[in-house]
Parts: C-alpha cells; sequence; structure tokens
C-alpha cells in the first residue's frame, strides 16, 4: 500500500480505518458496513486507494478513487 491509501481492517472486536503509515486508527465502527462506508468517503476526499481486509486479515477488496487513477485496464 501506498503512504497515505486507506485500510479497514478489524481489531479489538471493532473495525476501524487508518491512513497507510500511520500507527492509530482514525476511526472505529461497530461493524464492518459501517466502516468500509467512512473508509469509502475517506478514500474519495483523499483521491487515494481504499483497502478493505477481511477480519483474517487478508486482502478482500481494493478499490481506487478517482475511478481513472486505477493502474489495471479491466473493469470491475
Amino acid at each position: 500500500m501506498a503512504k497515505g491509501d486507506i485500510e479497514t481492517y478489524y481489531e479489538d472486536g471493532q473495525w476501524k480505518n487508518r491512513p497507510a503509515g500511520n500507527q492509530r486508527a482514525s476511526s472505529a465502527r461497530d461493524t464492518k458496513a459501517e466502516a468500509e462506508a467512512a473508509g469509502r468517503q475517506m478514500a474519495t476526499q483523499r483521491g487515494v486507494e481504499h483497502v478493505i481486509k477481511k477480519k483474517d486479515g487478508t486482502i478482500g477488496e481494493r478499490n481506487t478513487y478517482p475511478r481513472s487513477r486505477d493502474p489495471r485496464e479491466t473493469k470491475g
């Protein structure tokens, strides 16, 4: 992940968001859906990638904002 990209992850019973390179979470939510929405909003505002991890810590999804920055040519 590039510095500044937003990471959504599970830790200590909560779903959290943090920019890559930061030690501490910038927000915490009770559900994954709430954390994803908050992380998406942060990534959109900053124009960076949003990496959503599964509960086990593996990457489940990646989204680039704005879409024109996406280095992959495939849709979806």
